[in-house]
């Protein structure tokens, strides 16, 4: 209640307040100077009551040109204090002056008392309603309560400046120090880590600032996260005098620049709009709920397509992606493409088959894929009956219902693989070349991506994860190189490629040279404003750790099998020509895949990859094929 009237005074309305309390101050002090003076009771002639009036007037006219009535009670420091000085001053040559005008002379020493007790008076009562109404604000709902780790000279600069601050109230220090626990610093008492705990859940802690600007990044970003569990935010603060001795680090978290980790600057402007081949049609996405899959949706509403079906087997993805772009087209002008969301597998062959007819597609985006690498190895068998059979189906059903276009999302890795993942998705090509040998209406083509920064799994993710922990940041091999595009890049790519496509083409974008993931690593421990650990640094924030290459990893990704290549419409996107399979053979790797698959053999779906797809040369990596 009392929070809520003081909140809703209006600025005015406290001037206001403000000069009546300098009036009665000053009226006050005129009394109170007579009852000094030895009278017993206040005084019953007119005359001090007058002056006490054309004073109390005549302040609230020097209190207002002063300022002192107009300024913020927690602005009320040093300089208001000396204005008040100023103002008892003037007021008191007023009562000297004035005094034996009115009839109410008094003994000089007596104005001298007057000129005191209006000091005290005007700067007492501001002192007092400042702390005041400094509790009920801090008394409101909205106020952040706040814990100080540290009881240093940063953390008592930080309690100076939020300790008139509103809305924050500092609740208390946290320091490691034995010899600063249980004293009082800056007025506020000093707690062992131990009584974490116990002070954010009966403080009701909001907020816990790490104030230690001595610590490394690294042991902030590990403390941190050992205090992660508590019920309280946890931000770290930065010495102020470093900031201002050594200049502002980058933020921490900060974006490393996108050209930076590419090796090469973005192609999303120098790929063409591609909104007149989508235009009116009726589109496909599987793997809808996925990073590229995603990224193909909010794509495809900017061609204006008549209708756009989500294929999804995670139900939360595909809440989340037909959620959102409902969002966009409720956003936009227009009413938008009709938006369907089917949920299942790709496996399910009669379900993606109805889904085809009864939406009457026009064209198939086939993005659903499992492409965890570690993972497909540890789950051969999954992998391989999502990705090849997977995209079997969904071709099959593409080709029966006469889809126009089928467009399959693959990998570098499919190129001479050395892992299961890889392999699998040479296979699907291969699934999807045979079908295109035989379609008679159905125009099937693939987009070999590199890696893609930011999608899930990619080292960009795992390597900020591991940052925000105080690291160390694991490389697998300090020579290791990828080929790297962003999301959008990828999807332009496989938007624009739907237009190239004759039948049964790989496409693959000019990605540059291949980039150092040891470089990419190091760019962005320094984009998050820390240092490498390192024998050239011992005393770096974060190490770099190389754990080795694992199982079916190879050191150099390749985007093609063969060197043949023949150019597109575009410069920087390339037809690869390469070899591939019969109809014959292509029917027996796919018995010999469902046979494994029926039997749980992986050593029988290790032997079919390396019996139909072509392998890496010896060049060091470590296969999971043989």
């Amino acid at each position: 209640m009392l929070f809520q009237m003081v909140t809703r005074l209006t600025r005015g309305q406290k001037q206001v307040a403000f000069v009546l309390l300098d009036a009665v101050t000053v009226l006050a002090a005129v009394m109170l100077v007579r009852l000094l003076d030895g009278a017993q009771t206040l005084p019953d002639t007119p005359a001090p009551w007058l002056l006490g009036t054309v004073l109390a007037i005549w302040a609230a006219v020097l209190g207002w040109v002063m300022g002192l009535t107009r300024s913020r009670l927690n602005a009320y420091e040093a300089r208001g204090v000396t204005h008040t000085v100023i103002y008892a001053l003037a007021l008191g040559t007023a009562h000297l002056g004035l005094s034996p005008v009115l009839g109410g002379a008094v003994p000089p020493v007596a104005h001298v008392t007057f000129v005191l007790l209006v000091m005290v008076l005007s700067a007492g009562w501001r002192v007092t309603l400042r702390q005041l109404t400094h509790h009920i604000y801090l008394s409101g709902p909205d106020t952040l309560r706040v814990l100080i780790y540290g009881a240093g000279t940063a953390g008592q600069q930080l309690q100076a400046a939020l300790r008139h601050a509103r809305g924050i109230r500092i609740v208390g220090f946290i320091d490691d120090n034995p010899t600063l626990q249980s004293q009082v610093v800056a007025g506020l008492r000093v707690f062992g880590p131990s009584r974490l705990p116990q002070l954010v859940a009966d403080r009701r802690v909001d907020r816990i600032v790490l104030a230690m600007p001595d610590a490394s990044a690294a042991d902030v970003a590990r403390l941190r996260q050992r205090l992660r569990h508590l019920d309280a935010e946890v931000h770290a603060l930065p010495c102020f005098a470093a900031l201002v001795r050594e200049g502002l680090r980058p933020a921490q978290g900060a974006p490393v620049p996108v050209a930076d980790l590419l090796g090469r600057s973005g192609l999303e402007r120098e790929l063409p709009g591609v909104s007149h081949s989508y235009l009116g049609q009726r589109i496909l996405v599987t793997g809808a709920g996925g990073s590229i899959g995603s990224e193909l949706c909010r794509q495809l509403l900017s061609c204006e397509p008549e209708r756009i079906v989500l294929v999804d087997h995670s139900e939360l993805a595909l809440y989340t992606i037909e959620k959102e772009l409902r969002s966009l087209i409720d956003e936009g002008e227009g009413p938008g493409p009709e938006i369907e969301a089917v949920l299942g597998s790709v496996l399910d062959a009669d379900l993606m088959t109805r889904s085809l007819r009864r939406h009457e597609i026009d064209v198939v985006l086939h993005a659903a894929a499992y492409k965890h690498v570690p993972m497909v190895e540890a789950n051969p068998l999954a992998g391989l009956q999502n990705n090849v059979l997977g995209t079997r189906v969904m071709a099959e059903a593409a080709r029966a219902c006469s889809v126009a276009r089928f467009i399959l999302i693959s990998s570098d890795k499919a190129v001479r693989p050395t892992n299961v993942m890889g392999a699998s998705k040479r296979l699907a090509e291969l699934v999807v070349q045979d079908l295109a040998a035989r379609s008679e209406w159905t125009v099937f083509s693939m987009v070999r991506f590199g890696n893609v920064l930011g999608s899930s799994g990619s080292v960009v993710p795992l390597f900020e994860e591991q940052i925000a922990r105080g690291g160390p940041v694991t490389l697998t091999h300090p020579e290791v190189t990828r080929y790297f595009m962003t999301i959008p890049e990828a999807v332009r790519l496989v938007l624009l490629t739907g237009s190239f496509a004759r039948g049964g083409d790989v496409f693959v974008l000019d990605m540059g040279d291949p980039v150092p993931i040891a470089r990419i690593a190091a760019q962005m421990i320094e984009g998050a404003g820390y240092t490498v650990r390192d024998a050239a640094n011992p005393d770096g924030d974060i190490e770099i750790a190389v754990t080795g290459l694992r199982p079916g990893e190879k050191l150099h990704e390749e985007l093609l099998i063969s060197c043949d290549m023949l150019t597109t419409p575009h410069p920087k996107i390339r037809r690869a020509q390469e070899d591939r399979l019969s109809e014959f053979e292509v029917a027996t790797a796919l018995k010999e895949l469902r046979l494994a698959l029926e039997t749980r053999d992986e050593a029988a779906a290790r032997a079919m990859i390396a019996r139909w797809v072509e392998p890496a040369p010896a060049d060091g990596a470590r296969t999971g094929l043989a």
